[in-house]
């Protein structure tokens, strides 16, 4: 919608440019009655659903808000005289409202109007955001001395009998909470309580309860990319920073469950009182599947995991003699259920970060491996919906497969591998590869 509101714009500034030199007059009043015609038509698009308000269009409003008013002040005033033609200044306005239209028009490029991946379950969708301080915890990432904080969303049913399941998300290397919105309200809808965490300053972005807004630490993502890049550390530099990541990252996993736990027996927020702390999953993307793989061979109380397209950081050892990683060989007793994309599935084997996933089948007691065929690593998070222009600017091209066949299909994956494991329905089975359609 957006792409096409832009060419129109555009094609009809250029009209209209080319209008005023051919007659070579201002055509004012002409000019006046389609800035409030524009505000009218953006409207009724709005109040008739074609347009869905959102942040995107915020920009775009206030300009036509703004040309409207100039409008109407002007047919007002009756300023109509085309004695002051120039075409250098038909050029110039033409030129700058090109531009303005570029700018206005850049947060409904970037991020497209699309449409919502299906919700399936009977529940209706609450959700709740809340900030966590961790007394035990100084924040390694400021100097103020103050307690590490951690944001969190709930995705969970609303109105609904009894308590539910506890599944725990953690993002991406610089994901966001909300990066797998379509995932945690798939399985709220069928009665889950999930919870996704940012990990601040390992998050993008992050906003607290009071409003304050924490950037990714540019130490830390200096270290995530160097670490995608060849010669930049050794292996067994790489391995510390692995074990360094991993330490934040479930130390905010542990704190957040068991702070969950605890509420769950005495707040009497709607949330808590609908979380079974008996039946718990964790699941995450990239980084946020090695921790959750990590937390579910620490806690006990965790009895199911979903990775996505993360190596088993937890599962690997440095060996001194041949000064590489390798898969440290001990058993894994939590049910997995492993999802990857082209992107992570052509290193198995051949990368010796993923050595621990390369021999999971010898090592896990119960583990699920489904490929996705044609997706990149960020297709199995909603970035391709949200933004296709950033999803492929990260992952260095489009995918090949359809990104809401991927993400409905993971969906469906991810949901039927917690009823199994977590709700004792039926077992679980997956095809071994889902192709590109």
């Amino acid at each position: 919608m957006g792409t096409i509101l832009f060419f129109i714009a555009l094609i009809f500034e250029i009209a209209f440019t080319v209008y005023c030199i051919v007659t070579k007059q201002n055509h004012l009043k002409f000019r006046n009655w389609l800035r409030i015609v524009a505000f009218a038509a953006f409207v009724i698009l709005v109040f008739s659903s074609v347009i869905v308000w959102s942040f995107r269009w915020v920009l775009l409003a206030a300009l036509l808000v703004i040309l409207a008013v100039i409008g109407m002040a002007s047919l007002i005033r009756n300023k109509t005289s085309n004695r002051d033609y120039k075409t250098s200044r038909i050029v110039v306005k033409a030129v700058m409202m090109t531009l303005l239209l570029i700018l206005v028009f850049v947060p409904a490029l970037v991020f497209p109007q699309h449409k919502l991946p299906k919700v399936t379950g009977q529940y209706e969708v609450a959700t709740a955001t809340y900030t966590y301080i961790d007394k035990n915890r100084i924040e390694e990432f400021a100097d103020t001395g103050k307690n590490r904080f951690v944001n969190v969303q709930y995705w969970y049913p609303e109105n609904a009998d009894g308590t539910h399941p506890l599944l725990v998300f953690s993002h991406g290397a610089s994901g966001i909470k909300t990066s797998n919105d379509s995932t945690f309200r798939e399985l709220a809808s069928h009665g889950y309580v999930v919870c996704s965490i940012d990990h601040p300053y390992h998050s993008f972005y992050t906003v607290s309860d009071d409003g304050s807004f924490t950037l990714i630490n540019s130490d830390y993502k200096m270290e995530v990319d160097n670490a995608n890049k060849e010669g930049i550390y050794t292996r067994e530099q790489f391995y510390g920073l692995i074990q360094k990541w991993m330490k934040l990252r479930t130390d905010d996993m542990n704190f957040v469950i068991d702070t969950i736990i605890e509420k769950s027996r005495n707040d009497t927020a709607p949330v808590y009182q609908h979380i079974s702390k008996d039946k718990i999953g964790v699941f995450g993307h990239s980084m946020g599947g090695a921790a959750s793989v990590w937390i579910g061979r620490d806690r006990k109380d965790v009895s199911a995991v979903v990775n996505i397209d993360a190596p088993f950081f937890s599962e690997l050892a440095y060996n001194n003699e041949t000064g590489d990683l390798a898969a440290s060989g001990k058993a894994y007793i939590t049910p997995i259920l492993n999802i990857y994309s082209d992107d992570v599935w052509k290193q198995l084997g051949s990368n010796s970060t993923y050595a621990a996933n390369y021999t999971a089948d010898k090592n896990f007691m119960e583990a699920y491996t489904v490929h996705f065929q044609g997706a990149k690593h960020l297709s199995l998070t909603d970035l391709p919906l949200f933004s296709p222009l950033l999803a492929n600017m990260l992952q260095g091209g489009k995918a090949a497969i359809d990104p809401y066949y991927c993400i409905e299909t993971e969906n469906e994956l991810i949901l039927k591998f917690f009823d199994y494991t977590l709700k004792g329905t039926g077992r679980f089975t997956a095809e071994g590869t889902y192709g590109s359609r």
